[in-house]
């Protein structure tokens, strides 16, 4: 069996291709992690690849686990599957003491701690929302690779910081860091780049280690990431890169999206390959995608894939796309946690179903309208599962329950070990702390229940420890609420895609061109986690000063978006 088999011809074309410069422009539901892991696959059973010398550079820790879980389910060790900062930390871990003759610094665990510390020796007194955002403009000021004295000639004042007292307040902090002998998440980057820069050695170890990169979501790589990678790579070309230009969303920390736009002006040697045959979405959803981006750079013309090369048809035709006009926040509210319940009772997983919102504060009310429905919801972007309280007590507890003689089968003993932790067959009611942690200890349950026949608590346990390091998740059996950042990567088969309106999205501060051109791309994200429907709605807050729909609703058209009442969101629910 080869690694190409089950590729349709584009992923085909673009797994084939072994040798660098490569870009892969992958629209949302593409297949591109599948690309990438079958095309690294591919190189190693075709012996092109050495698996210790391939690098797969990603953003998240959780993308870079579940590539090296598809790498692992495809025979594939061995590879360095790492976010751009552990991969540089690694080579300072190693390379620094040769160097130095010292440990690496350590890493700053607080930058507005630090960053308070330094206001006090400079007898300034911002407040804590101002020692944030001043935390995010070092960070944007390091990516974009720009010194504390061209930071300040932009001008820019945060909160009561004048311009000048930015770049004091920034000084002094990179003193006191200094003295202290740390390093902050960017230095990691900025220290890596000059080591290599600087000893041509390091570099000459490095450029032997690893032959072959692959960068995923390169539509997000800032100018020092795209700077350490030239610096990992040297004179070769073995890259390949993958993304997507309609997905960029992260402008605000240093994301350029012109590496990628640009790739082919850059490498005159490179192969391009379109995956643009989505096969997560609806023909309709699709539709209002690429309405949303027609004309925008970059922007792929994404086709649904034919329903018998998916699965089985529906039984029933999917609804069209909606967009629904509420008179006020707390309306909006109810109707979409009305239409929610009423999907669940017909049958819908509350899994399947995600409401997304352009600010963390719009979640509030939902959730409030969720529990008074009966509905339990979980809000991404908190706790990562595995670092929940009852998930950590539950599987140390099973890990000490492996050595214990069993009364109870497998199951019967987990199901035993989780009553003794509060555990209950029958949830509380939704909403609140004590049903959050039920679902927690119900979803270590289903995997229990999901264990291959002959599956030992001691296996069950390490396996728990294997998910938690690779950051493989357990889907929780609520309906799922979040941003539009934290939504980037996910789907659902039922989006509700709330607040669609002018100050929302776009947010009330996205003024200039670009700006907005991010908004749109957020949205672009948000409609693109839909599989099956797509619900978008606004409010007018006619108690207040009233708003307009949002300037995206009009480019869409009602062409790809049907208007309708909400007495009409509440259907017979298409699953």
């Amino acid at each position: 069996m080869s690694a190409l088999d089950g590729l349709d011809e584009r992923q085909r074309e673009a797994a084939s291709v072994l040798r660098g410069p490569v870009a892969v422009l992958a629209g949302a539901g593409t297949g591109k992690t599948r690309v990438i892991t079958h095309r690294i696959a591919h190189g190693v059973e075709t012996g092109a690849y050495t698996p210790s010398r391939v690098m797969a550079v990603t953003f998240t820790a959780k993308a870079a686990g579940e590539l090296r879980g598809r790498l692992r389910a495809l025979g594939v060790q061995g590879v360095a599957a790492r976010t751009f900062h552990a991969a540089a930390l690694s080579q300072l871990g190693f390379f620094w003491p040769q160097l130095a003759g010292s440990p690496a610094p350590a890493i700053v665990d607080n930058k507005v701690r630090l960053l308070a510390q330094a206001a006090d020796m400079l007898r300034l007194r911002p407040d804590t929302a101002t020692l944030r955002d001043l935390a995010s403009a070092i960070e944007w000021r390091k990516v974009s690779m720009m010194s504390i004295e061209e930071a300040a000639r932009r001008g820019r004042s945060i909160g009561r910081l004048d311009a000048g007292q930015v770049a004091e307040l920034s000084g002094a902090y990179e003193t006191l860091k200094d003295d202290r002998h740390q390093l902050d998440f960017e230095d990691v980057l900025l220290a890596c780049a000059g080591m290599l820069e600087a000893e041509p050695r390091v570099a000459a170890a490095v450029h032997e280690q690893y032959r072959h990169f692959t960068v995923d979501e390169f539509q997000d790589v800032s100018p020092l990431q795209h700077r350490l990678l030239e610096l990992w790579l040297g004179e070769r070309g073995d890259l390949c890169v993958v993304g997507d230009a309609s997905q960029t969303i992260y402008s605000f920390a240093g994301a350029d999206q012109h590496y990628l736009l640009d790739f082919e002006r850059r490498h005159a040697d490179a192969t391009v390959v379109r995956l643009e045959t989505n096969y997560r979405s609806a023909a309709g959803v699709l539709g209002v995608a690429n309405a949303l981006m027609k004309g925008r750079p970059g922007a792929l013309e994404l086709v649904p894939a034919a329903a018998a090369a998916v699965a089985e048809p529906p039984a029933v035709a999917v609804p069209d796309p909606v967009v629904v006009a509420f008179d006020d926040d707390a309306e909006e509210a109810r109707g979409v946690a009305a239409a929610i319940a009423a999907r669940i009772s017909a049958g819908v997983p509350p899994e399947e179903i995600a409401v997304l919102y352009r600010a963390h504060s719009q979640s509030a009310a939902v959730l409030q309208a969720l529990a008074g429905a009966g509905v339990a919801a979980t809000v991404l972007g908190g706790k990562r599962f595995f670092d929940l309280p009852e998930v950590r007590q539950a599987v140390q507890a099973l890990r000490a329950s492996a050595v214990a003689p069993q009364q109870h089968s497998f199951l019967g003993a987990v199901r035993d070990v989780l009553r003794g932790l509060g555990y209950t067959d029958d949830p509380p009611e939704a909403g609140g702390a004590l049903r959050d942690a039920w679902e927690a200890r119900r979803a270590v349950l289903r995997l229990a229940e999901d264990a291959p026949t002959g599956t030992t608590m001691r296996a069950f346990a390490d396996d728990l420890f294997a998910r938690a390091k690779d950051q493989h998740e357990p889907v929780l059996r609520t309906v799922t609420l979040s941003t539009l950042h934290a939504a980037k990567g996910l789907e659902w088969p039922h989006v509700y895609l709330i607040g669609c309106s002018e100050g929302l999205l776009p947010i009330s501060y996205a003024t200039g061109f670009e700006q907005i051109d991010e908004e749109r791309r957020l949205a672009y994200v948000g409609v693109t986690r839909a599989a099956t429907t797509l619900t978008m709605s606004w409010s007018r807050d006619v108690d207040r000063a009233g708003r307009r729909p949002s300037r995206f609703l009009a480019e869409i058209g009602r062409g790809s978006l049907s208007e309708i009442r909400p007495s009409a969101m509440i259907v017979a629910p298409q699953s």
